[in-house]
């Protein structure tokens, strides 16, 4: 199996747990706080995150895979987060979920869509900084998995 393919399994693999995890939450659990430094982030707040932020990082990825760029010197993370929740406010839950589905079904195409070679074109992530695509595709499931771990947290 080549490296891009199992980098698209990884991420397919970790969207499905994902995805079945957040279909059998119930109402009340997705108002649960999971952060509480700064802005407030409840379970929904953290769905709404895996979506804006990975539709971001493929447009930045396909980006640098074309320009060798990156994001720039000055991005804020924080500043990024902040806009995206306020886009996505208004969204259900059950939204979300399927924003989430489809977003990873497009992460895993275009993965799955990369030259083995391509994988170490170097660019600038947000978060990493200088790194290659390689690291930049394994983040997006490691992220995922992040924030998972205080979600569960918060439902404890």
């Amino acid at each position: 199996m080549s490296e891009t393919a199992e980098l698209a399994e990884k991420l397919k693999t970790e969207g499905e747990r994902m995805a079945q995890f957040f279909a059998e939450l119930t109402g009340d659990q997705w108002t649960r706080e999971v952060y509480t430094e700064g802005t407030t982030w409840s379970i929904r707040n953290v769905l709404s995150h895996y979506v804006t932020s990975e539709r971001g990082l493929i447009r930045l990825f396909e980006s640098i895979r074309a320009t060798g760029k990156g994001a720039a010197d000055d991005f804020s993370i924080d500043r990024y987060n902040a806009s995206q929740q306020e886009k996505t406010k208004d969204l259900a839950p059950a939204e979300l979920l399927e924003q989430y589905k489809q977003t990873r079904a497009e992460s895993i195409q275009w993965v799955s869509g990369l030259k083995d070679e391509e994988l170490d074109i170097q660019g600038r992530h947000p978060f990493l900084g200088e790194t290659v695509i390689r690291e930049m595709v394994k983040m997006l499931y490691l992220h995922n998995q992040l924030h998972y771990r205080d979600v569960k947290r918060a439902l404890r």
